[in-house]
């Protein structure tokens, strides 16, 4: 597989509002103007890190260094990644301001999106070992599946999970379909059952993964957006709060 890298760096563009007073007790706009300063050479020193790496593997790298309002930054993120293939967004804490692109870019960007938690939930090293496709028989569960296709190609297993008497939907033996359709691309997959037992979707599948080694979750995204909040289903809120493997997103 061929392609091209791209690395994006965002500029937080602070706009201090003009307040004399503001300036002349605490000098917000000097203050404003070295957040912005500091911003910028983060964005020069990420660019230049990926764009040295990429050389080093000898791969093609493009990068590209954006500004955008603080609050606009993951519409910016999601609009570059619409003629990308996949977007990958590390999250380091809750705080850091990437679980929101993490969100702008599954739902705005028509893209999926590979969001992983350093230190946590790293990617993998040398390869992926087995990746679990969550799979409830649902159209975000199929994109998922879709996106996910040459990744799993990759892959040493796959399995398919899927969590009964959780939803309608998600019924025991719907994943016998699904393994159909991925030996017809050449992947091998063991579909397997839990029992939701009146647990909440999320634990069952963060027990799953606890119990049995994982390089990879993919599942389908729910949420829906409401102004610049995204408020988000069940199941991905809950792997998104504390990701315990890396996670493949499609909505």
């Amino acid at each position: 597989m061929g392609g091209v890298l791209s690395a994006l760096a965002v500029e937080v563009d602070i706009q201090a509002p003009k307040n004399r007073l503001a300036d002349y007790l605490i000098g917000l706009s000097q203050m404003a103007l070295e957040e912005e300063q500091k911003s910028r050479r983060f964005c020069e020193m990420a660019l230049e890190a990926f764009a040295s790496r990429a050389e080093v593997a000898g791969v093609l790298g493009e990068v590209i260094h954006g500004k955008a309002d603080l609050y606009a930054v993951g519409a910016y993120v999601a609009e570059r990644s619409r003629t990308r293939d996949l977007c990958i967004v590390p999250v380091v804490d809750q705080f850091d301001g990437q679980r929101s692109v993490v969100e702008a870019v599954v739902f705005g960007s028509g893209r999926p999106v590979l969001t992983f938690r350093p230190g946590v939930a790293d990617l993998p090293v040398g390869g992926l070992g087995t990746i679990v496709l969550a799979w409830d028989h649902s159209r975000t569960a199929a994109r998922a599946m879709a996106d996910a296709l040459p990744v799993m190609q990759t892959a040493r297993e796959v399995r398919v999970l899927t969590v009964t008497n959780e939803k309608p939907s998600a019924h025991s033996g719907v994943g016998t379909e699904v393994a159909r359709h991925l030996a017809a691309h050449g992947v091998n997959a063991v579909v397997e059952e839990v029992d939701a037992g009146g647990r909440r979707i999320g634990m069952v599948l963060e027990e799953f993964l606890a119990a049995h080694r994982q390089d990879l979750l993919v599942m389908g995204a729910y949420g829906r957006s409401r102004a610049r909040e995204f408020i988000l289903g069940g199941a991905t809120e809950h792997m998104l709060r504390n990701p315990k493997v890396p996670l493949l997103l499609s909505h």
